[in-house]
């Protein structure tokens, strides 16, 4: 299979999968209609699914740094989307809150893999890694319409129809296993790993970029929608049109990342975005009416332009533990943020939630302060770990 083919099968099942982490977000709002939970209840629901995905995600980086588990793709896709679809069924807070939290382990199953065999697909290139996160993005971008679609006529029983893009994503997570042979010939340079060393301290500073980062956009995707209804005196379809704006920023700025990157360094763009996020998510908070829509894809941009770039720093960071790498870089980023969500909820319920999302502008600038001095570290040809490589076209 051609590598870029390769990329395309992943790229889509990747927005297949993370149609999953946008609609817990998309569900909120109805939830709290449906069921009348308050900020801090309703951001409990992000917290479910972010906690569990935010610690297993690295757990399956090891795990895969040890051993190569392709048929984790197909297998936590169905997982993730099952959870989701199951969300809506009763009326049980508890049950709702398992249901999200398995849907977020299926979801930090599936990117460590992924994001190992595209890295080796796209054989080190940074808009083929763009590409690849593209996908993720659009199904974050697809999230708050389907979910529309399947619940606003019908309520919350209609969650289940929501299975259907983890079913269509497991599928076409087939072709890309049928080029994974099962294990790489003993003593080749596909079956060894690269001998470079770590540059553990690096990757720390940027695990907490990556961190607050995800502070900011999972704060912003989780109350967006009802803020936007409060600042332009809008209904659902207001809130539905921020969240999609939200995540289709995101798709627009995790391509110019990778196009950026191929003119300057990763670190250098990297730190332009956050800087410009400081002054991008404080028009979020301040700027009412209409114009807030332009403020909400200029933040979401400026958010996601280090998004892919993130994922490669780490992974030339950390040369020797590429899976730990992903992991963290590329699992964190959009899981840890919903940790924070039910102090956002607390703080909310509390005042308003313009006061509540006032904090969030400090979170880029904290990712500038953390992406300061990191150095650019060189490009390492990654190899395809025991048992596992890509067939060459």
């Amino acid at each position: 299979m051609a590598a870029n083919r390769t990329i395309l099968l992943l790229s889509v099942g990747h927005g297949c999968v993370d149609v999953y982490q946008g609609a817990v977000a998309a569900l909120v709002p109805f939830f709290v209609a449906e069921r009348a939970y308050g900020y801090a209840a309703a951001s409990g629901i992000v917290l479910a699914a972010s906690l569990l995905s935010s610690v297993a995600q690295p757990l399956f980086g090891a795990l895969t740094d040890r051993r190569a588990l392709p048929w984790l793709l197909p297998v936590s896709t169905v997982v993730g989307g099952l959870g989701v679809a199951a969300s809506g069924l009763g009326g049980s807070y508890g049950l709702t809150l398992v249901c999200v939290a398995v849907s977020g382990v299926g979801v930090a199953a599936y990117h460590p893999e992924s994001a190992r065999v595209a890295r080796i697909a796209s054989r080190g290139s940074h808009t083929s890694m763009g590409w690849f996160s593209l996908g993720g993005n659009l199904g974050f971008a697809a999230a708050p319409l389907l979910v529309t679609a399947a619940v606003s006529g019908g309520g919350l029983r209609w969650t289940p129809v929501l299975v259907l893009p983890a079913l269509a994503g497991s599928v076409l997570c087939l072709p890309v296993l049928r080029v994974l042979t099962d294990r790489a010939a003993p003593g080749t340079a596909s079956s060894s790993l690269p001998e470079v060393a770590d540059d553990v301290r690096s990757f720390a500073k940027l695990s907490v970029a990556v961190a607050a980062r995800s502070v900011a956009f999972m704060g912003l995707g989780t109350f967006v929608a009802l803020y936007a209804r409060q600042r332009t005196g809008g209904g659902t379809a207001a809130g539905t049109a921020a969240l999609t704006v939200l995540y289709l920023g995101g798709a627009v700025g995790t391509v110019l990342g990778g196009r950026l990157a191929a003119r300057w360094d990763r670190v250098t763009v990297v730190r332009g975005a956050y800087l410009a996020g400081v002054l991008a998510v404080a028009g979020v908070v301040l700027v009412p009416g209409p114009p807030l829509y332009g403020c909400v894809a200029l933040a979401s941009g400026c958010l996601y332009v280090p998004f892919s770039l993130q994922v490669t720093l780490g992974q030339d960071y950390l040369p020797s533990r590429v899976g730990t790498a992903s992991g963290v870089t590329l699992g964190l980023a959009v899981s840890v943020g919903g940790v924070a969500g039910p102090l956002i909820g607390t703080l909310a319920d509390a005042t308003s939630l313009r006061t509540a999302l006032a904090p969030l502008v400090l979170m880029p600038a904290v990712s500038y302060l953390m992406a300061r001095t990191l150095p650019e570290p060189p490009v390492h040809r990654l190899a395809a770990p025991p048992a596992v490589r890509l067939r060459q076209a």
